[in-house]
Order: C-alpha cells, then structure tokens, then sequence
C-alpha cells in the first residue's frame, strides 16, 4: 500500500463509494476555487491501485490587521472515508460474528495512521498548527494522532435528533415563550435570496468574528460555492429592515450542520436574535427531512458555558469527544500538551 497527497481535483484517483461531503471530491474542487484555501487530499491505494481510503486536509491563511495576525493552518474534519473490506467465502467462514467488526475498525485504524502520517509530514511545518475534529467515536485514531505529536483537548458536540420527535416537544418552555414574544414584535427569519440579502450576511458574519482569531469566516466564494452545490442555505433574520441575525445551515449524509451563525444580541438584546434564528434554522432541517441537526463549534467543556446550555435549551444532547491540535513550534506544542494533558 501506499500514501499519496493530491492537491489538484483532476488528478485524483476514483475515491471510494460513499465518500461523504467532507472529503468529497466535491468539498476539494470547492475549496480550491476559494481564495486563501488549499486542499490536500490524502489517498491510500494497494498494490493493484483501488483507492482504500481518502482524508481531506484544507490549508487556511488568515490575515488581519486589527487584531495583527498572519499565519496559516490545517483543518481535517471528520476521520476520512473507507472503502469497506472485502472477505472471501473462505474468510468469512474461519471469521465469527465477535471479531469481525475489531479487525475491520482495525484496518480502519491503520489506514487513518498512514494518511494522518503523510499529511502531517507535508503540512507540519509549513503551517501555525493543525487541527483535527469532529470524529465519529472519541477514541478513534488516537495512537496514531499521539504518535504524529497531536495533543487532544476536551470538546463539547451537541445534536438534535429530528427524526423521533418534533422540535416543538423538543424546545424549553422558556425558550419557546421568549421565541414566541421576539416574533410578535415582527422579528423574522428568511433564507437568503439575493445578492443584497448575501452581502448583509457575509457583512454581519464577518462584523461578529473579527475579534475571535480562531473562528475562521471562509470567503464569500466558498458560500457561494455551496449554494451552487445545494449543499447550504443561508438565513438572515430581520427587524424593521435591520439585519440582526444569520446562519449557514450544511447538508451531508441526512444530517445538517449548523456550520457558521452569528447574531447582534447585544443591540437588540430584548428580541433574542439568536434565539430566533437558531430556531427557525432547526425547523426548516427539520422541514427538509434531515435526521439530525449538528453544532459545529459548541466550545470547551466549562462547568459554566452559556452558549452550550443556550444550544442545549433548544432539546439537544451533549457528547463528550476531543478535538486534536498540533502546533509546529516544537517548545509551544509541548508545553501545550503538558496544560491539556489528561
């Protein structure tokens, strides 16, 4: 078998099936088309050259002036697509039911640590640091991130099922009331549908995060971009003509993902802007069919975090996972794996 990093979409091998839109091809031609954005796609084959899997790395360059600050880095999300093993009729007799499923996550595993290698190898020290999230299980690839000089830190992942119940018996009380008064007063949440409407959102994005350096806001191409694909719908929420919140809303594999939000709860405070938008985002996933809703960024796990039990008032359930970093400067990576150590 061997490792191989593409950095062009038409150069890539067939991917295997049910990729996923993480590390699709699609998410790869996007992202190259996107300003201060480069893709690098690790690929694993075997000696016959089917694609055995693929993992998605995107390389960001951030600048800004207020607060001073250039400097690139590498997101992964999600822990890569596989090609599902093949057994002969042999093999799939001598195998039991119990151990099946260990040696498939097995090569799973082994294939994770050859792409995680390669990539970390090409990109390591050419960028800030390195960040991988948003794994399917905690406990998945953690030798091999360990051993590549990863660090994992405790994050918080919330979900709302959509599937089983509404979102109406879902909601507190409390929330729904306060949702209920805000909408009264005329507040209301449309997608967004014209070019004005996309400047007011990409202008409110980018106002809400220019003092957060480690929220990146991609550029306006790349929202662009997923709406071409029908892969997003944008939200503004408006009062008396203001815009006062919005949202991105991101379809993958049945689910949605709350990708980007932001809001100015602080100048229209009594209209809980928030509330309302990340409210009617949920009911129109839930509208469109999705089996859950997923938050991106819920944040570290403080015993006291407003914004989780913000997101949790709405009927979410918290699981505990772990996000990855690693950083190129050799004394800053150590020292921050001693302050995140377990």
């Amino acid at each position: 078998m061997k490792t191989t990093i593409y950095e062009k979409t038409e150069l890539l091998p067939e991917l295997p099936p049910e990729t996923g839109y993480f590390h699709s091809r699609e998410l790869m031609a996007l992202c190259e088309k996107t300003a201060r954005q480069h893709p690098y796609m690790a690929v694993v084959t075997d000696d016959d050259g089917r694609t055995l899997s693929c993992l998605l790395a995107i390389e960001r360059s951030r600048r800004s002036w207020i607060p001073p600050y250039l400097y690139k880095h590498v997101r992964i999300l999600g822990e890569g697509a596989y090609r599902e093993q093949e057994h002969t009729e042999k093999e799939d007799v001598a195998t039991t039911e119990t151990d099946t499923p260990a040696s498939a996550n097995l090569s799973k595993n082994a294939l994770f640590t050859m792409m995680i290698e390669a990539l970390t190898q090409r990109l390591g020290s050419r960028v800030l640091f390195m960040e991988v999230s948003h794994l399917d299980h905690k406990m998945f690839g953690y030798a091999a991130l360990r051993a590549s000089g990863f660090f994992p830190v405790k994050w918080m992942s919330i979900h709302n099922s959509l599937h089983s119940r509404t979102p109406e018996e879902r909601i507190s009380p409390r929330m729904l009331k306060r949702i209920n008064n805000a909408l009264s007063h005329g507040i209301a949440t449309k997608e967004v549908e014209n070019d004005d409407e996309f400047k007011a959102f990409m202008r409110l994005l980018r106002h809400h995060h220019w003092l957060k350096p480690r929220r990146y806001v991609s550029d306006s191409q790349f929202f662009l971009g997923l709406m071409a694909q029908k892969r997003c719908t944008l939200f503004i929420t408006q009062y008396n003509r203001h815009v006062i919140g919005c949202s991105c809303l991101v379809y993958a594999e049945g689910d949605s993902y709350l990708w980007y939000s932001a809001s100015r709860r602080k100048s229209f405070a009594t209209l809980h802007p928030n509330a309302v938008t990340f409210w009617n985002t949920i009911l129109y996933a839930h509208k469109k069919g999705c089996q859950h809703i997923r938050f991106m960024d819920v944040g570290l796990p403080f015993r006291r975090n407003p914004y989780r039990d913000f997101i949790l008032s709405f009927g979410g359930k918290e699981v505990s996972t772990f996000r990855w970093f690693r950083i190129s400067i050799k004394w800053m990576n150590k020292l921050a794996s001693w302050l995140w150590r377990e």
